[in-house]
């Protein structure tokens, strides 16, 4: 009986998900920002806007999930959005995307460590 407890419990254990894992270890995740693009960029984390500057470094503690969702577009007229769920523990940099042939202005969030 106590085999087949064990490996009911071990069975269970991995069924928790990062979501259910955040809840129960307090439920909030602590990560960096870095705006390493020449431009003022807003964007909304778990439904609040912020703007950060140019060469800003910021160190968050996310209650909701860590959800950010930001224009990936550095023009005014222009607006595309991207969203991503950040993960705990981690540094991202808005930087420029060089890959996106004819647009200059195009940028992304990396995660860099």
């Amino acid at each position: 009986m106590l085999n087949n407890q064990s490996v009911l419990e071990l069975g269970l254990v991995e069924e928790i998900d990062e979501q259910a894992a955040e809840t129960i270890s307090g439920g909030y995740e602590v990560f960096t920002i870095k705006n390493k693009t020449n431009y003022d960029i807003t964007y909304i984390l778990d439904g609040k806007s912020f703007l950060h500057k140019p060469n800003e470094e910021w160190i968050w503690t996310a209650y909701s999930g860590g959800k950010i969702t930001f224009d990936t577009d550095g023009r005014n007229a222009y607006k595309q959005d991207q969203s991503y769920n950040l993960s705990n523990g981690r540094t991202y940099e808005f930087q420029n995307n060089n890959y996106t042939p004819g647009n200059p202005w195009d940028l992304d969030l990396y995660t860099v460590a």
